[in-house]
């Protein structure tokens, strides 16, 4: 009867030893599946919140870009609102040739005889290319002198909508006819000014390139 009994309480003590065993060993793994998780989800939440303060500085720049825009204030003239019968985009001055010619909106071989007009891009002083095509004729307003510009030369935009705005030219060059590159709006936000003409032997187009100062 003690033997049998011993047995029994053997048994059980196996019995408890393999059960804590198992445990044990699940609780190991348990342990070393949630160190990673864990660890992951820490570096998720710093990569997150160090993405929330790169946006946020880059929010802030074009917030300050916004205001900074917002700021400006722009003289503030009349112009008139047609020419000759065609819709007037802007006014163009460039006091190095001596130069002062309304700009017509739209662009056609008929409003090119008349004076320059806009021939690509964005509205008169906005952001982006404002692109003006002109004759190479010499009438007053047309493109005859723009041969003679020097880069830092300035010229003005005055519309009705935003004002004067004062341009500085920073870069005069020829291309070929078919080559249309100037006319990118790839401005990096800034407003710039591009005229265009052709050369004497109009085998050519000269390229005047002008941002805001």
């Amino acid at each position: 009867m003690e033997k049998k009994n011993k047995r029994i309480v053997i048994s059980i003590v196996l019995v408890i030893i393999i059960l804590g065993i198992m445990i044990w060993t699940v609780i190991e793994e348990c342990i070393e599946k949630q160190i990673p998780k864990e660890t992951k989800a820490i570096n998720y939440e710093t990569q997150k919140t160090q993405t929330g303060e790169i946006n946020k500085e880059n929010n802030s720049d074009q917030e300050q870009s916004l205001v900074n825009e917002e700021e400006k204030i722009y003289p503030k003239e009349e112009i008139e609102t047609s020419y000759k019968g065609y819709t007037v985009s802007a006014k163009l001055e460039i006091p190095a040739i001596n130069l002062e010619t309304y700009v017509l909106q739209k662009y056609s071989l008929q409003a090119l005889n008349v004076t320059v007009t806009k021939f690509w891009g964005a509205n008169a002083n906005q952001i982006g290319n404002y692109c003006i095509a002109g004759h190479n004729f010499q009438n007053r307003n047309m493109f005859f002198d723009l041969k003679k510009l020097k880069i830092g030369d300035k010229l003005s935009i005055v519309d009705n909508e935003v004002g004067r705005v004062e341009y500085k030219i920073y870069d005069i060059y020829q291309v070929m006819p078919e080559d249309v590159s100037c006319l990118s709006q790839e401005t990096d936000g800034k407003k710039e000014v591009t005229l265009i003409t052709c050369t004497n032997d109009s085998t050519k187009r000269i390229i005047v390139k002008a941002t805001e100062v």
